[in-house]
């Protein structure tokens, strides 16, 4: 190649470099300019999917586009955050998660095809949704203290329904540290549990208040107490588990995540008009009616330390109550 050649070429890169970046400072700089998909791992009336579409329709008010909600329920999450994985890291993908996808399915699902590290970058903490320990008005107990009791008197004929991780890792944990026989029996979304507990086709189950709470608040269902130890503002009334149970702490927190190798940038828009979101009085009002507590963190950097964190609380759990990985 002649010199001269050679400068021109050499001039057509440099020029090309430099427009592509332009574009894509431009192209951060003007996010959002498409929809926005957030991904929710259950279904459509879970506790999730209720502050997901409560959250996602202010966010999208903010970011001035629209915020779609899409249910990717199966797999106790895994489809969902598999698919949020392998999602192009743009902004355009959300996912509207809880610590059932990044703190309790790295330990109990042996072949796990996401890494909750690795593979997404987070946003923002949302808050937690609580969860309560709910049996059926069949069963003779108006405490904690008298359904154990009674469970030991009859070893095995109580059953418990679990549609997610949290539901699982809390009834198994009561059942360890009661040192009762109490059987468990999976199920697929938390409508579906809590229709066959009305039904009395299971007695007990540890729902959250987000698919639960319309229904915790009449006589159909029996309140017995709450799963985190600081109680809930809530139910102010109702007892945590761990005041019969020495160390019994589980939560439900739910949190904003956007695929690994998202431009920082991008990032803290999202989580700038999240900030604002909740922050908002009538937000907070909207998702308490449907039982979350708003709880959000500052900056991502904070979330991603408090994943972290849970990741490890949670291994903590399900090795204390010894539940096998499936």
């Amino acid at each position: 190649m002649q010199p001269r050649q050679w400068w021109a070429t050499l001039a057509l890169t440099a020029i090309a470099t430099v427009t592509t970046a332009a574009y894509a400072s431009a192209a951060q700089g003007s996010y959002p300019n498409a929809p926005i998909t957030m991904i929710v791992p259950f279904a459509a009336g879970s506790g999730t999917d209720a502050v997901a579409r409560a959250v996602g329709q202010k966010l999208g008010e903010r970011l001035q586009q629209p915020v779609i909600v899409d249910n990717r329920a199966g797999a106790n999450a895994q489809i969902a955050a598999g698919l949020v994985a392998k999602a192009k890291p743009d902004g355009y993908t959300l996912f509207m998660t809880t610590n059932t996808s990044h703190s309790a399915n790295p330990w109990l699902v042996k072949s796990l095809k996401y890494d909750p590290i690795k593979d997404f970058t987070p946003i923002a903490r949302v808050g937690e949704l609580p969860f309560a320990l709910a049996v059926h008005p069949s069963v003779p107990a108006d405490s904690v203290q008298t359904l154990i009791d009674y469970a030991k008197a009859n070893p095995g004929k109580l059953s418990y329904a679990t549609p997610n991780s949290t539901s699982l890792v809390a009834s198994e944990t009561l059942r360890f540290l009661s040192k009762t026989d109490i059987v468990g029996v999976p199920y697929k979304s938390s409508p579906q549990a809590l229709t066959d507990l009305m039904g009395n086709q299971v007695q007990m189950y540890v729902v959250d208040l987000g698919s639960g709470w319309s229904m915790l608040k009449t006589d159909r269902v029996r309140t017995l107490a709450v799963t985190a130890a600081k109680g809930s503002k809530i139910l102010p009334h109702v007892p945590p588990i761990g005041k019969t149970l020495p160390g019994f702490d589980i939560t439900s927190w739910n949190g904003i995540f956007a695929p690994a190798g998202t431009p920082p940038e991008v990032v803290n828009k999202i989580n700038g008009a999240l900030q604002a979101v909740l922050a908002d009085e009538a937000v907070q009002k909207q998702l308490e009616q449907i039982g979350f507590e708003v709880w959000p963190t500052k900056t991502p950097q904070e979330f991603a330390q408090y994943v972290s964190e849970q990741l490890a609380y949670w291994g903590r759990l399900v090795k204390q109550a010894d539940i096998p990985a499936q």
